[in-house]
């Protein structure tokens, strides 16, 4: 979490919500250290994914839930959130606002696996948290080298 001079705070995380989670209080006590389970709110923080809707539904994925503006709203009202910042869901764009500019979906893999063309971005928050982003775009084919191989460290062997 970002807090601000000002008070605003931002709630980054990987994937978006769960409807077992009210408050960030709820969020402090899950043990992160854990393989991550098939279901429940650790799943659902990991792989929940905003949609046009209201309320909670189904993800096609499988695995967390899609939430609608309205658990957003009511999520960031009752923590006391400017917005909530996630990652996990690829935007051609590099970010893509949601709800109003109440979530952001940063998208920091240039061409994801090689092959669906879209640029990255990168948020830029200053001590105001004023935004601005930089956006890149994958390295040209012909300038990227195969990675070197290092001889593996003693501590390994």
């Amino acid at each position: 979490m970002i807090f601000s001079p000002k008070t605003k705070k931002i709630f980054c995380v990987h994937g978006g919500l769960s409807p077992s989670i009210q408050t960030l209080d709820e969020i402090r006590i899950i043990d992160r250290k854990q393989e991550v389970p098939h279901d429940g709110p650790m799943c659902d923080l990991l792989w929940s994914d905003p949609e046009e809707t209201t309320g909670w539904g189904m993800s096609p994925r499988g695995a967390g839930f899609l939430f609608g503006s309205d658990v957003v709203q009511q999520f960031n009202n009752t923590n006391h959130l400017e917005m909530i910042c996630r990652a996990h869901q690829l935007v051609m764009e590099g970010y893509k606002w949601h709800f109003n500019e109440s979530v952001l979906t940063v998208w920091s893999a240039p061409n994801y696996c090689y092959r669906c063309g879209n640029v990255a971005a990168i948020l830029e928050l200053d001590e105001n948290l004023t935004r601005g982003f930089t956006i890149f775009e994958a390295a040209p084919q012909e300038t990227r080298g195969v990675p070197s191989k290092k001889p593996q460290a003693d501590y390994f062997l």
